[in-house]
């Protein structure tokens, strides 16, 4: 007689740790089906999304607009794929900018110490009580909205936070006994960098980064919304729900679906987040 096959047992240990940590696949699934839209936007959408037919405004979803279309006429599932371009390319841009500034400067805050952590701090700390949407007014006054002076103000605006983590993280480690050993057997200070510091400070920041994400996608929202960011007639998630806002009273499906999608891409993120932070950090084990 032939046995039923049974599961290896990294099989079973896969499927145990993904039902353990359910957020993170969760979370790891949106974030993909994100990416996924995106990428198939550039080749394909259902109709062109900035096409305007007067002819077919408000229409309900069905067979010619899967979601609907909007106040011009326009399909709503297209703009929702071509607006999760900028949602994309806005948060990594952004993320990247306050992870990059952020650890230079808390590296740096951290390892001089004195005089140099104490005006390092004291900037940044200016910096975080300035209000980001008041950041972007000032650069879109100076450079003129658009994307650019948005990400460079969601940018700025995360890195004290990184900042901080980076500088906090850095002076433990600096006192740990690995790292007075490896000072006393002659390693130098970029080779301390590289092999020590950044390793254990990777996962911390990979999980602030997913936070982080999530911030920069309401960020950018709400700066399209007013008008700061995204500049017509390229869609994003935040200029559809500003386009949709006098509308409501005709059709609630232009501003339902992009609502949606950021509420459901914020969720997702944030689910990433508290998943990563589940499995990298030793002490939640």
């Amino acid at each position: 007689m032939r046995t039923a096959p049974t599961k290896r047992p990294g099989s079973r240990r896969i499927s145990s740790r993904l039902r353990r940590h359910w957020n993170l696949t969760v979370g790891l699934a949106i974030l993909l089906l994100l990416v996924a839209t995106a990428a198939v936007s550039y080749v394909y959408t259902p109709h062109d999304p900035n096409h305007i037919s007067i002819m077919h405004r408000f229409q309900p979803p069905g067979d010619d607009f899967l979601l609907g279309s909007d106040q011009f006429g326009r399909d709503l599932l297209s703009r929702l794929m071509v607006g999760s371009r900028v949602t994309i390319v806005v948060g990594v841009a952004s993320v990247g900018i306050g992870l990059v500034t952020g650890l230079v400067l808390g590296g740096t805050a951290a390892r001089y110490g004195r005089w140099v952590d104490e005006v390092i701090m004291r900037v940044l700390d200016a910096l975080a009580a300035y209000p980001s949407l008041l950041l972007a007014i000032l650069l879109a006054s100076i450079m003129g909205a658009g994307a650019v002076s948005g990400t460079l103000a969601i940018g700025l605006a995360t890195v004290p936070v990184f900042a901080r983590l980076v500088r906090a993280n850095f002076l433990t480690l600096l006192e740990a006994e690995f790292i007075q050993a490896a000072r006393a057997v002659g390693a130098s200070g970029a080779r301390i960098l590289w092999r020590h510091l950044l390793p254990n400070t990777a996962a911390i920041l990979l999980v602030q980064a997913t936070i982080a994400f999530a911030n920069s996608i309401l960020a950018e929202a709400a700066l399209s919304y007013l008008g700061l960011s995204i500049q017509p007639p390229h869609p994003s998630w935040g200029r559809m729900l500003r386009e949709a806002q006098d509308f409501l009273v005709f059709s609630p499906y232009p501003a339902l679906w992009p609502g949606l999608a950021i509420a459901i891409t914020v969720l997702g993120l944030n689910l990433l987040g508290d998943g990563l932070r589940d499995v990298l950090d030793p002490k939640t084990r």
